[in-house]
């Protein structure tokens, strides 16, 4: 990358103080665009989902792993839930969604409150393990809550055999004018779901798979206690990538704890911070980081820069250590500060391998929380912080009540905030549509092909806030 007219800037810069020009370029499809990532974590597409707990779930590593991604397990959860996490998660089918499934005697009530689990908003009617009926949030509706679902399903059933190709899928769903069908095999049990957005996507996007073909998945450890032993407990799980996190990853408790996982020999990338300087990915390198993870005070529930004035503009800290990285053999991950599709495709820029993306997808259906309605009757998940009060609170209940009181005096962080359903884009795979079409059309921009190609090929300039204003759309006249 190079700044324009090869300017240099004179202070640090984020996300929205910079631009890409374009360029000549010979690129004429955005689906001729590679996402995938040179790191060693094996992603299709450049996004990790953080290790926060309102974030990272079983759902959410699912749905992200199956179109190329990452989601990385919080360290706050227990090691034997991580592992039956891992477990479940390597056992999803690849290509089908893995559906809601009721019985017929089951009530509307728990119909309806297993529907929001998933972006398609639809259960699977069982009886044994045949599906005889699907069932809606419509079919719900006008009736007690206690009626049983076998009352009010649609019996008329579209189902697809197992192995079937997704263009074909799609094609008998749109015949048929079904919006999704199970996936049953040879002998009428249900192998999966799949609806005609799912059947399209299995065509545009290659899942996260390890050497075994089943979808990758990574877990956080913390700095503290036994790093060893839970380290060591991740990777006995299957566990993909290794995430070391702290807030301050610059200390000497990260370095001793890098050297210490370093020394179990894993067989999988190590991924350590945050930090936001050179010296910071020097000394993560040489204690045995793979990948330094590049953020501090950029996400939208940390309240770190507020607090304490430490910090970094986001763009120019993964430049600078992105480069300070590639020196060295090395990759960063950008961890914190995207809010549109067009900083994803700035921190690759930038420099980064992948991005980290939290509180975005904390509203969506796949994301750990339950669903809760506001007075208007808006949906949305509360989204905390992992050093607020919260956080501190789920982390340290093994601590007596006296030492639980002193640290929660110093959290920094949010500890609720509401991350609203976008009724146009409820799911994480809504998501990701929207950021990797911004991104793939970045590259053709910049006349790249691939993230090393667009790394190289970006041409990079500074504007004023007006300059960003400008490119913000108007939904209305002004």
């Amino acid at each position: 990358m190079r700044f324009l007219n090869d300017l240099i800037p004179q202070y640090d810069l984020t996300y929205d103080d910079v631009f890409m020009v374009p360029a000549r370029s010979d690129v004429g499809s955005r689906l001729s665009v590679d996402l995938g990532t040179t790191d060693g974590t094996g992603t299709t597409i450049p996004l990790v989902v953080a290790n926060m707990t309102a974030v990272a779930g079983r759902r959410m590593a699912e749905t992200v792993a199956r179109r190329g991604g990452l989601v990385i397990i919080p360290q706050d959860i227990p090691i034997e839930v991580v592992t039956e996490v891992v477990s479940w998660v390597k056992a999803r089918h690849v290509v089908y969604e893995t559906p809601i499934t009721v019985r017929p005697t089951d009530t509307v009530g728990d119909l309806l409150n297993l529907l929001p689990k998933r972006a398609h908003g639809a259960a699977v009617v069982l009886e044994g393990q045949r599906p005889v009926g699907v069932a809606t949030e419509a079919d719900g509706q006008g009736v007690d809550r206690f009626t049983q679902v076998g009352q009010v399903m649609a019996r008329e059933l579209l189902t697809v055999p197992y192995g079937i190709a997704p263009e074909e899928a799609f094609e008998r769903l749109s015949k048929g004018h079904h919006r999704l069908a199970p996936v049953v095999h040879e002998d009428g049990t249900l192998a999966g779901l799949l609806t005609r957005e799912s059947s399209l996507r299995a065509t545009l996007y290659a899942p996260a798979v390890d050497d075994r073909g089943r979808l990758r998945i990574g877990a956080a450890i913390g700095v503290n206690g036994d790093v060893v032993g839970r380290a060591k407990a991740l990777l006995d799980a299957g566990i993909d990538v290794l995430v070391v996190d702290t807030a301050h990853g610059h200390q000497e408790k990260m370095l001793t704890a890098l050297r210490a996982v370093r020394a179990l020999d894993p067989q999988v990338p190590v991924v350590a911070g945050n930090v936001v300087s050179a010296d910071g990915v020097r000394d993560l390198v040489e204690a045995g980081a793979d990948i330094v993870k590049v953020g501090v005070g950029p996400g939208a529930m940390c309240t770190t820069r507020m607090m304490t004035g430490v910090g970094r503009p986001q763009f120019s800290a993964v430049l600078e250590c992105a480069a300070a990285a590639r020196d060295l053999g090395r990759h960063v991950w950008a961890d914190g500060g995207v809010r549109h599709p067009r900083d994803v495709a700035l921190a690759l820029a930038a420099g980064a391998s992948n991005v980290m993306v939290g509180s975005w997808f904390a509203g969506t259906y796949e994301s750990p929380g339950d669903i809760l309605r506001d007075g208007n009757g808006r949906q949305y998940k509360e989204n905390f912080g992992m050093a607020s009060a919260r956080a501190v609170k789920l982390r340290t209940a093994e601590d007596s009540a006296f030492e639980q009181a002193r640290k929660a005096i110093f959290e920094e962080g949010i500890s609720s905030s509401r991350m609203y359903i976008d009724p146009r884009r409820p799911g994480v795979e809504d998501l990701i549509d929207s950021i990797v079409a911004g991104v793939r059309s970045s590259f053709t921009y910049a006349g790249a092909r691939s993230i090393e190609e667009f790394r190289d090929r970006a041409v990079v300039g500074i504007q004023s806030a007006a300059g960003y204003t400008e490119g913000k759309p108007l939904h209305s006249s002004w």
